[in-house]
C-alpha cells in the first residue's frame, strides 16, 4: 500500500519583519535541509487558525523572530499499514529537520493499479488448492535464498 503523508514543521526564521517574507524564508531554508535527497517533499504554507475559528497567517512574529507553520507533503511506497508510513515520513524528514518539532496531520492511502494486480497475484499464491509442487519447485529453482525458508514457514 503506498500513502501520502502531511507533516508540520514549525520553522523558527530571525531577522524578519512581515509574515510573507518570513514564510518565504522559511521555504527557503527548508528546500535547503531537505535537498538533494528528499527532493520529492512538497513545501507548503502551513495553516492556522484562532480557537474562534479566524484564520492566521502561517508565520508568527515576535521581536524581528517567526515561527512558521509549513506543511510538508511525501508520497511513502511499500508501507503495511497508516502508523508505518507516519514513522517513516517523519523519520525521513526529521533526519533533515534536526531541532524543527514535526507533527503527522493527514495520511492518505493511495489507490494503485499496481496494488490492485499485487493484491490478485497474492491470493493466487496463498491460495493452498491452487498452489501446486511444480510451482513450488519453479520458485525454489529461481530463488533459493528466500523461499526454502518461507515453505518451511508453511509446512
Amino acid at each position: 500500500m503506498n500513502c501520502r503523508v502531511v507533516v508540520e514543521a514549525a520553522v523558527p526564521v530571525y531577522d524578519v519583519e512581515t509574515p510573507d517574507e518570513a514564510v518565504r524564508i522559511a521555504i527557503s531554508k527548508t528546500g535547503e535541509m531537505l535537498n538533494p535527497d528528499l527532493n520529492y517533499v512538497e513545501i507548503n504554507m502551513g495553516e492556522r487558525t484562532s480557537p474562534s475559528g479566524e484564520e492566521l497567517p502561517p508565520a508568527f512574529i515576535a521581536a524581528d523572530e517567526a515561527l512558521v507553520a509549513l506543511e510538508l507533503e511525501m508520497t511513502v511506497f511499500n508501507v503495511e499499514r497508516e502508523e508505518h508510513a507516519k514513522r517513516i515520513a517523519r523519520k525521513e524528514i526529521g533526519q533533515r529537520l534536526e531541532n524543527i518539532p514535526l507533527e503527522v496531520l493527514e495520511v492518505e492511502i493511495l489507490e494503485d493499479e499496481d496494488d490492485e494486480d499485487d493484491e490478485a497475484e497474492s491470493t493466487d499464491v496463498s491460495e493452498d488448492e491452487e498452489f501446486d509442487e511444480e510451482t513450488a519447485s519453479t520458485a525454489d529453482d529461481e530463488d533459493d535464498e528466500v523461499l526454502p525458508e518461507f515453505e518451511d514457514l508453511i509446512e
